[in-house]
Formats: structure tokens, sequence, C-alpha cells
């Protein structure tokens, strides 16, 4: 065994450091290897740890004279552990199938933490100050005596020893405590070959913009574990005589535990001999400038965090040392029912050096009382605090808080904008903001004389004097300073082809609003609408025309359940965005009261940045975004040829009429605002400037189609949506998977939509990418 000169008694702790046995041989690598007398015999007992790839059909299993007896080859997570014994003199030697390796062994070291409370943990990029820190934490206020550590650096790490040696020495809370702490080293690599390291914010579990990063280069040394036997080997050459283990990163703290048993406690007395530890990842706000991250700076988590980390704790003694130690569990062994041992994980600490905005979205960080009691009490530090946000009393924004506005883009649209326009007027909406661009069939007049009117507020997109930001993106910014929307009490980002729809009382914003109650957000999840079969346009209601649409139950393609959100304008969020408020203040997220669209409470994991419903929050009983994305087959030619208000680089060709074009079901529970919606129409077009404007975009629209079905490509592109198969398809793409949207309808076998499909019948395919849209 090679070891250092750090194994002295002394007062205060003790260190101790120990390498690995790793090595090479016949083929196979070894990560450590240990024997030990076994009483009243001649032999010895014996166990080797094989790296990760190590398979047992590589070992020769009949004994070969004066090489070890292999009593058991033990598979863990893709590496071997060989069991055995061996004749008390000569080398440890291994029979392969076409070698004899012969393998150099430590002894077990189980005296040094015989009876002791360890901690067993993995160490990447914790500085020795860290380590000292967490080292003494444990120490004093969970009873800690012993730890073994796992340091992963590479070589050469002796100066991380001299350096830990130093920090343990210097602590004023080690000073006169019985704390034996073990470092091991291995000269290989331990952790998985294709994963960069883990103290890079790529895999941070929670860093924002993941999208948008450089994939860090594989690097084993710091990368996520991937040799799980390490924890079989801590527990053979050091801890199967300790009282009690548990497994904690050195980044992690036992939460505190006043007035109670501590965890090793715990473990030690629990039935099986296991118990689980459960995790959650903290962050702080800020760390002081010039001063290295610290334990004491974790103040804040998420609020809406999900998934904890799962760790266990084990009394060797009560679970048994022959069930396997693994990663997440001891093999064999369940953890006592109903007992959890909450820690958290110090993110800038796992990741030290960066922003804590690069770890986690700050708009989900919230300070927590007791993490700051642990940073003033425990750790004597003064942390940096979040600010503290306020919102604006709902009845005192401004004399209008009871208005509802409505924030839109628009391009080519004049066709389709008065009914809109009459139509939300009907149900009471109040106000319309509208951004319009390279309109070339006159919407920008139309719009032009209703703001005349003073029936909406008419603006130029002004996107290409911001670069970066797409159409609606532009829009929406600039929109955030317009009175009309800072005066308002209710808000919706929303599309000209986007009907709301309410279901309940009247059919009004009033009934829809009374029935709320407090809730100051509703989302509305699209229902996708098709064409009906519809070829030609009419300049007639788009509500009436088109009365099919997806059933209500369809989870594919992912925009089925799109949702857009009308919300109070009360300051809990900072900005506008498509399809919610955005940039939530997260000291005032539990100030969200948000709805779905049958009244339930959506769950907080929507609350920053949600777009779609699921199966657990998708409702229509009491309101519905109606979604009539195609149109007549004619129409969609027009809209294909306009091009998208954000993905402009996307053409709205087959695979997006073929995503959109639902026609399976018949949903017809809009129509009962028909009369109310001719009742505004026929106000609005007794104006005989607004009559004529709207005419005039009623003639550009169908000059357009004549133009483009002039055109032999768009002429068949025409021909090809009106086919038979297509609106066959068109009632039953609920039968289809994801990958199947992303391929197109091409994928799909001719026969497919005339066979007499059972019931729960799926068909996908394997495709790789994103939709050609």
């Amino acid at each position: 065994m090679r070891a250092t000169g750090m194994d002295q008694p002394q007062i205060g702790p003790t260190l101790l450091h120990r390498t690995l046995m790793a090595g090479t041989g016949g083929g196979l690598t070894w990560l450590d290897a240990l024997h030990w007398p076994t009483p009243k015999t001649n032999h010895r007992e014996v166990r080797v740890f094989f790296r990760t790839g190590t398979e047992a059909q590589h070992f020769e299993r009949t004994h070969r004279l004066g090489c070890t007896h292999i009593t058991e080859l033990r598979e863990v997570s893709g590496g071997v552990m060989l069991v055995g014994h061996q004749a008390d003199d000569g080398p440890l030697l291994v029979a392969l199938s076409a070698a004899e390796v012969a393998i150099p062994a430590a002894v077990p070291e189980h005296a040094t933490l015989a009876g002791r409370n360890c901690l067993l943990a993995m160490r990447t990029a914790e500085t020795p100050e860290t380590v000292a820190d967490w080292l003494a934490y444990h120490a004093e206020h969970h009873a800690a005596t012993g730890a073994v550590i796992i340091n992963r650096a590479p070589p050469p790490q002796v100066q991380f020893i001299a350096a830990l040696q130093n920090a343990l020495h210097r602590s004023e809370k080690l000073k006169g405590r019985d704390l034996r702490v073990v470092v091991i080293d291995c000269p290989l690599p331990l952790g998985k070959s294709d994963l960069g390291p883990e103290n890079h914010p790529y895999l941070a579990p929670d860093a924002p913009g993941k999208d948008r990063m450089a994939r860090p280069a594989p690097d084993p040394w710091f990368s996520p574990l991937g040799e799980a036997l390490i924890y079989e080997i801590a527990k053979w050459r050091f801890l199967a005589g300790a009282r009690a283990v548990l497994t904690l990163d050195c980044c992690d703290i036992l939460c505190p535990r006043d007035n109670a048993l501590n965890a090793f406690d715990l473990c030690a007395q629990s039935q099986s001999g296991v118990v689980m530890l459960v995790g959650r990842r903290i962050y702080p706000w800020r760390v002081r400038k010039g001063k290295p991250e610290a334990f004491g700076d974790h103040i804040c988590r998420q609020f809406d965090a999900r998934r904890g980390i799962a760790r266990w704790g084990v009394a060797p003694d009560r679970a048994g040392l022959e069930n396997t130690w693994r990663g997440l569990r001891v093999s064999y062994a369940r953890p006592d029912p109903g007992q959890t041992i909450p820690f958290w994980r110090a993110m800038a600490l796992k990741v030290p050096g960066v922003k804590a905005s690069q770890l986690v979205p700050k708009t989900s960080l919230i300070a927590d009382p007791e993490l700051i009691d642990v940073a003033v009490r425990l750790f004597q530090t003064h942390p940096v605090r979040p600010p503290v946000s306020a919102t604006r009393a709902a009845d005192t924004i401004t004399p209008t808080a009871g208005r509802t506005c409505i924030v839109t883009t628009m391009k080519n649209e004049g066709a389709f904008i008065l009914e809109w326009l009459a139509y939300h007027r009907a149900i009471g909406v109040d106000d319309f903001l509208i951004y319009s661009n390279d309109c070339t069939d006159g919407t920008d007049t139309l719009l032009d004389v209703l703001q005349e009117k003073g029936l909406v507020q008419h603006r130029a997109n002004p996107f290409r004097q911001m670069p970066g930001l797409k159409p609606q993106h532009a829009a929406l910014k600039v929109a955030e300073a317009e009175q009309v929307v800072q005066n308002c009490g209710w808000a919706i980002c929303m599309d000209v082809d986007e009907f709301m729809n309410i279901r309940i009382g009247d059919g009004t914003l009033a009934a829809l609003y009374a029935a709320m109650g407090g809730a100051n957000m509703i989302s509305l999840t699209w229902r996708m609408f098709g064409n009906a079969d519809v070829a030609e346009y009419s300049d007639n209601f788009v509500i009436q025309q088109f009365p099919l649409a997806a059933p209500e139950l369809i989870r594919k393609p992912h925009q089925a359940w799109g949702f857009k959100t009308l919300f109070r304008n009360i300051d809990i969020y900072k900005k506008l965005g498509v399809h919610r408020p955005k940039g939530l203040k997260p000291d005032l997220w539990d100030q969200v009261n948000w709805l779905n669209g049958s009244g339930q409470p959506m769950p907080r994991e929507v609350f920053r940045n949600g777009w779609r419903s699921s199966t657990e929050t998708y409702g229509y009983d009491w309101v519905s975004l109606n979604h009539y994305a195609c149109r007549s087959a004619e129409s969609f030619l027009v809209k294909r040829d306009r091009g998208r208000v954000n993905h402009v680089d996307r053409d709205q060709g087959m695979n997006y009429w073929f995503r959109m074009n639902h026609n399976a079901a018949q949903d017809q529970s809009i129509h009962r605002m028909i009369p109310a919606l001719t009742a505004e129409w026929d106000r609005l077009m007794n104006d005989p400037q607004i009559r004529a404007a709207h005419e005039n975009c009623v003639a550009a629209h169908r000059a357009k189609i004549a133009d483009l079905r002039a055109r032999p490509e768009q002429d068949a592109f025409y021909t090809e949506l009106t086919s038979a198969r297509l609106r066959a398809l068109s009632r039953i793409l609920h039968v289809f998977g994801a990958s199947v949207f992303a391929a197109g309808p091409s994928c799909i076998p001719s026969d497919l939509p005339t066979r007499n499909l059972p019931q729960g019948f799926f068909f996908t395919v394997d495709h790789q990418g994103d939709a050609e849209h």
C-alpha cells in the first residue's frame, strides 16, 4: 500500500492519504485490490475491483494451481468485483482465459475508522478550505468522527493533500476534535469517458441556456462518476467497521437537526441499517466580489424545484457487508419507510468560478429563512440577499384598472381582422395594441382607420431597428412602455387566428373573471381547428366556416396543447411574453394564482417558463383558445407566402399544414357567440370607411390567391393540400407519434388513412432532427 507520512496521531484531525492499487494487465484494468488473512486457515481472502467494461467471461473459473480460487464474480454497474481466496504465500495471481495476471494488493485498514460516524464523499473541484469547512460543520453539528474522501483530481495530488492538511489544522472548529480523514486518490480517472466535467455549467442540472452553450469536451477526471465500484472499494478498504456511513459529496451539507437525533444515530438505529438521504440544490444570490464561494453564501433555493438528489446512509453491521454499495442504493436492503434525511448541495462550490445566473435562472430563486439562519448562525457569514419586490394593488393601478388589452402582431392579415376585432369586442375586450410590418394587402390602411375611430392602437413594428429580435419579440418589448398596456388591468398576447372561447356564463370575459375569483392568471389552451375540407376562400366568419378540430385529448404534435395566458397586470412578472408573462419576480411566486382552462390550479413548475399544457394541466371546461392556423386551403397559400412572425426562416409548407390541420372532432361551442359577433360586425361595417378598408383587404386577398394559383408550383401545392389523402390524414392525427410530425406525411404508409384502425392504434417512425416546416 502506498501512503504518505501523515499517519501519526495528533491533537485534532488526523489525515491519511492513500492511493488505489490501479493497474493494467492481460487486457484488463483494475482500480484496486485487497487481501487479508483468514483466521484459522492458511489462505488469504481476496477482492479485486475491475473497472467498467470488464465482463465476467474474461476470467477463468476453473481453478489453476497458484492462482486465486474465484468464488464469485459480481458485476456492478458495468464493472466486476472478483471475490476469492488464495494461498497465504506467493503473489496474488488472477487467471484469465489466456493469461495469468499478477496484481499488487493492499491490506484493508478497517481499524482506522472502526466504530466511527463516517462521511463518504467524492471531491472534484472543491478547494481544501471548502473541504475543511465541510468536515468542521459535520463534526460540530452532526457528530461526524471520520471521513473517506475520494479525490478525483488527476495526479499529482500531493498539493491538495498538503493544503488540506494545513486547512484542517487552521480550523478553529476542529481543534481538539477526534476526527480521522482518509483521502483516497486513483491513478486512473473515475468519470464517464464521454461526458464533460461536472464543474462546468453545461453539467449543472438547473443551468439556463444549455442550447446556446458549447458542449464541453469529455473529461473523465471530472465528469459524472462512471466507476460505481468505488463505493465497494471504500467499504472493503476502510469502512467495513464504521458505526454509520453517509454518502455526501464535499459540496453537500446535512440540514441542521437541532434537538433531534443526528443522521448517524438515525442510521445506526434503523431497522434495515439503511436510510435514504434526499438532497436539494441551493445557490447564492451573489458572491461578494473578490471573495471565494463558501457554504454561507448559499441562502437561495428554487421555489419550483421538483426532483431531489438521492443518496443513502448505511450502518454496515446492520445492513450486512455482502450487500453491494452502489451510487444510489445499497443492494437488497430497503431503507426504513418514512425515514428520510435532508441535505443541501451548494452548487457554487460544485461549479465554482461562475455567476449564480449561469447555474440557475434567477427568476426561480427565493431566499430561504432556514438557509439564512444556517449561514449567519452556523457559518458566521453575511450573505448577499436578493432584492424584495412588491406588486401593484389591482384596484389602485389607474382609473382604468379593469380594462382588458390584447397585444398582437400582424402581417397581411387584413381580410380576417374585422371578424377577430368584432368578436373580441363582443366578449368584452377593451383595448387592442397591434403592431404590423411589411403589409401589402391593405392591413395597415384598415388598422389606421380603426385607430382613427378609437377602436385600436396601431404601431409600425420596429424590429428592424432592434437587431437580433424577431418581429413578435420586438413588438412585445416596445409594447411594455405603451400606456394602453401599463394602464390595463388584464392583458394577453395572442394572434389574429386565435379566438378566446369562453364556455361558461354568457360567454363574456365578465363571466370568466367572476368565475376566477381571486385568481390572477388563466391559461387558454389551444384547440387546433382545421380547414374542415374547405378549399376556397370566402369572406364569411372563420369561426362559423371551420367547426372541425383536434380531439381535446391530444398530446402530439407538441403545438397541440400550447397555451396563451390572460393575466392580471399587477407586476408579479417583469415583461410581456408570447405565451405568458415573463420574468417572474421570484420572491412573489407565492402570489401567483394561476388557473388552467378548467379553473384548476396550475403547478408551480410552469410559473417561470411553461408554454404548453400536459395531461395534468390541460382543460377546456371554462375557456379555450380556438386556433384557426390553416383556414381554407387557398388562404393557406397566402399565409405560406406571407411568412411567419417569429420563425421567419421556416417555410410554412406541407409539414406545417399536416401538423396543424386537425379535422377529427366537431366543436361548435363558440357558435353561440355568433349573434353577438354579428351585431358588433354590423355596427363596424355600418361605418363606410371601415367597410371600404375591409373590402379592399378582401379584394387584395383574393387577388393574391389568384396570383399564387397561377404559378404551377403553387397550384400543385394547393392540389396536394386538398387531396383525399391529406383530408383523410387530418382526421387521424391523434394516432401519430412526435417523430411522424417531425418527418412529415411522406413517412406514413399510403394505405394507412384508408384502414379501419382499431381503438388505441398508434403509429410512429424513427426520425432524427426537427421537423422541416
